[in-house]
């Protein structure tokens, strides 16, 4: 495992090209390019703001930057650098901008969720959605690009939306049985539709593609309810977190329940590994203490860690969050399935520093991280059954079936990992800082023999 060099960038914007070949960072208002080899810079742009929020094309070909404060999106073109688009909402204000499958049409939500622009990079033509519901996945598009699903709010009423990408005509608009829906999210096939309602009522639809209810599941009520929803990479599981602390797993056949994993405080499962997390401070000699290696940022006091496997019962550390503030620290807020649906990751919210993973074929528990500090970020590698997490600090953690792992990262000045991204090959992780990032790369090659 080698780390690059550390590199500038501003609010965690950072993002790995499609194709896998660019890596482009902001710096406030700059856009820089770099080559993912040889992390070269190819290209540097200049906008008209600090930028909020940058994306790439499906193609790699164009770079979006949006400035939310001013209303306005610009976008870049790799191939011609001279090129370039502005586009200004004006005094409507700008709240989200992305990009279409495509990757030739600019979806921009304006303030207050008044409507959806859809800008076109090829005619300029301009296209307008009324009644884009204000939620927290409000638009989604099915995995090959051909179909959007846009959450609508109109008359106090919830409806679904769904247009063809290739001209936004409007293939079918249905009203959905929710009170407040929350989300809407394809199956990776794009068979189906998920629709949930707000976590104050337990309530999950399936839509099929001209708009008929497959399904409704509802676990309980008079409680907080949904939390998280996400489908395996094989559509075949559809996961939904709930404030309860369990997720319950539906199957694509019947859209039943099949099974719910619970995250109890105290472990008793003899065919789970539980790894926890042990830190140790180097022991400090007086030659160590000497101005020069204090000033030169060394590892003189960075605590050293690994992880020990622990025998059951386990007691796992909980929080107990306020019942009086919204949003309680409780429930399963973060779930994701491995590249081969093979593993679930999850994470309970009062139970902020410990990763469960759960086994897909066996419908168990397969293994426990629990680390000295909260989780911030976990991610599964795009290409094999490995999972990377981080806490803020300045270390970088690996689970795979074969076992777990703690590394260092050998910066200076201390690089404390905010959040991670896998490079689509799965050979890299791109590390990010509060202002900076740097560059994991895997020895695949000894792991794959």
């Amino acid at each position: 495992m080698n780390f690059s060099e550390v590199f500038k960038q501003s609010n965690q914007l950072c993002k790995v090209s499609p194709d896998g070949k660019y890596l482009a960072t902001c710096v406030q208002y700059r856009l820089v390019v770099r080559d993912v080899s040889t992390l070269q810079i190819l290209q540097l742009y200049t906008c008209l703001d600090q930028i909020s929020h940058m994306d790439w094309s499906s193609d790699s070909l164009f770079i979006l930057c949006a400035m939310y404060k001013r209303g306005l999106v610009q976008v870049w073109s790799l191939e011609q650098p001279d090129w370039h688009c502005k586009i200004d909402e004006g005094s409507i204000g700008l709240l989200s901008s992305r990009w279409s499958p495509d990757g030739r049409h600019i979806l921009n939500t304006t303030e207050f969720h008044l409507r959806v622009t859809v800008w076109s990079l090829c005619t300029k033509a301009v296209s307008y959605i009324k009644y884009p519901k204000a939620c927290q996945k409000g638009i989604d598009f099915s995995r090959d690009g051909s179909y959007m699903a846009l959450a609508e709010r109109r008359d106090c009423k919830d409806y679904v939306s769904v247009f063809v990408c290739d001209d936004w005509h409007l293939l079918r608009h249905f009203e959905t049985e929710t009170q407040d829906l929350a989300g809407v999210e394809w199956s990776p096939n794009g068979c189906v539709l998920a629709v949930w309602d707000s976590c104050l009522e337990y309530k999950v639809l399936l839509y099929s593609l001209d708009g008929r209810l497959l399904s409704t599941y509802s676990a309980y009520v008079w409680s907080l309810g949904v939390k998280s929803v996400t489908w395996s990479p094989s559509s075949q599981f559809l996961a939904i977190g709930s404030y309860d602390e369990k997720v319950r797993i539906l199957n694509h056949i019947t859209w039943k329940k099949i099974t719910q994993f619970e995250h109890p405080a105290n472990i008793n499962n003899a065919k789970a590994v539980v790894y926890k997390e042990v830190e140790r401070r180097p022991a400090v000699g007086s030659d160590d203490l000497s101005l020069h290696n204090i000033t030169i940022g060394t590892s003189l006091f960075n605590t050293q860690s690994k992880y020990e496997i622990c025998p059951p019962p386990v007691q796992i550390p909980v929080i107990k969050p306020d019942p009086d503030r919204a949003n309680p620290k409780i429930g399963v807020s973060a779930l994701a399935f491995s590249s081969d649906s093979r593993y679930l990751a999850t994470k309970n919210d009062n139970m902020s520093s410990v990763v469960w993973v759960w086994d897909m074929q066996t419908m168990s528990l397969e293994a426990v991280l629990e680390q000295t500090s909260a989780v911030r970020c976990f991610q599964w590698d795009p290409r094999r059954p490995r999972l990377a997490l981080c806490t803020g600090n300045t270390k970088l953690y690996l689970w795979s079936p074969a076992g777990c792992v703690s590394v260092q990262v050998p910066t200076e000045g201390g690089f404390q990992v905010q959040s991670l991204n896998w490079h689509c090959s799965g050979d890299t992780l791109i590390l990010l800082g509060k202002e900076q990032l740097c560059l994991c790369y895997m020895d695949t090659d000894q792991e794959d023999k």
